[in-house]
Order: C-alpha cells, then sequence, then structure tokens
C-alpha cells in the first residue's frame, strides 16, 4: 500500500498578517491551513482582486444616492406640486362662482327693463359689478398663466430630475427608470 504525501509548501509573512490570519481562523472555528486555503478557492473562484475592497462601498454610495433623489422627488411633491393642486381647484371654484354670477346678473337685467329709472339704476349696479368680475376675470387669468408657467417649470424639473437618475442608473432597471419617469409626468400633467 502506497501512502500518499501531500506535498506542503510555506509562505513567510509578517508577525502583523500572522496576528490577523490567527484571529480569522479562531473566528471562523478552523485552523489557519485551511482558512488560507478557502481563501485562495475564493479568490480563484470569484476572480475577485483582494486589493479591491470598495465594491461593497460603492454600491452602498450608490443606494444611498438613489434614496436621496427619491426623497427629493417625495418632497417635491409634498412642497409643490401638491399644493399647486390645491390652488387651481381653488381657482375653478372662483371661476365657477363668477359664472354663477354672470347667469344671474343676466336674470337680473332682464326682469329690470320694466321701468327707465329701475332700468337705469339697475345698469350702474349691473356696470359696477362687470368692472369688479372683469378685475376678477385679469387675476384669474393672471394666476391661470402662472399657473401655466409652473407646470414648464417643473417640466425642467423633471428633466433634470431624469438626467440626474440616468447618471445612477447602474443599480435599477431601465424599465423602472421608466416608470418613474411616466408616473412623474403624469402627475405634473394632474396640475
Amino acid at each position: 500500500m502506497k501512502l500518499r504525501m501531500e506535498t506542503l509548501r510555506t509562505i513567510k509573512y509578517n508577525t502583523q498578517t500572522a496576528v490577523k490570519m490567527d484571529k480569522i481562523a479562531q473566528k471562523l472555528g478552523r485552523p489557519n491551513r485551511l482558512v488560507f486555503a478557502q481563501m485562495v478557492d475564493y479568490f480563484f473562484r470569484s476572480k475577485k482582486d483582494p486589493l479591491d475592497i470598495n465594491d461593497e462601498l460603492l454600491k452602498n454610495t450608490l443606494l444611498k444616492q438613489h434614496k436621496d433623489y427619491i426623497g427629493f422627488i417625495r418632497t417635491q411633491e409634498n412642497d409643490l406640486l401638491i399644493p399647486i393642486k390645491r390652488e387651481v381647484d381653488r381657482m375653478k371654484g372662483n371661476q365657477q362662482d363668477i359664472n354663477n354670477l354672470l347667469k344671474e346678473l343676466e336674470k337680473k337685467s332682464s326682469t329690470l327693463s320694466s321701468g327707465q329709472h329701475e332700468l337705469l339704476s339697475a345698469g350702474k349696479n349691473y356696470s359696477s359689478k362687470l368692472s369688479n368680475t372683469d378685475e376678477v376675470l385679469k387675476n384669474i387669468l393672471l394666476r391661470l398663466s402662472t399657473g401655466e408657467q409652473l407646470k414648464k417649470q417643473f417640466h425642467y424639473i423633471l428633466g433634470t430630475y431624469i438626467k440626474c437618475r440616468d447618471a445612477f442608473g447602474m443599480m435599477t432597471s431601465a424599465k423602472e427608470k421608466e416608470e418613474l419617469v411616466r408616473i412623474t409626468k403624469n402627475q405634473i400633467d394632474l396640475l
């Protein structure tokens, strides 16, 4: 019977490395020789460079920045988009009130044709209310144009966000990026 002898080789290393090796082996509960062989296997199979320790740091940094951008978008939605939607709804309500007032004024003007004196006083009344209505309409038109400008600004913000997001696109799929773009544009168009 032949006994097969394992050929052993030696590697010399300094005391600091020996202390680290002993700590690793002790923590894992394995002999130094087995831990060393497993380390060699790991680096051989994974084809990783032992000097490149930044893989996890880079991934964590990218994930943190991605979360920061999502937080920024949510803040923009809460601070800008939702209040603008409320203001537009309020302006629609005011516009409806003005339409109702105009209809009411039309009804009153038709009933005031019974007498010239009543017609004259009603005409003055109607004129003053129309001038007030004209001012209100001008204010509404001004607010609506401001709303359009805000939409354009939010499209600009969205474009900037998309460019920034694409710079960090290694960790997210293209489908998720497009979905985020679609949802954000829909929210802006709902203003």
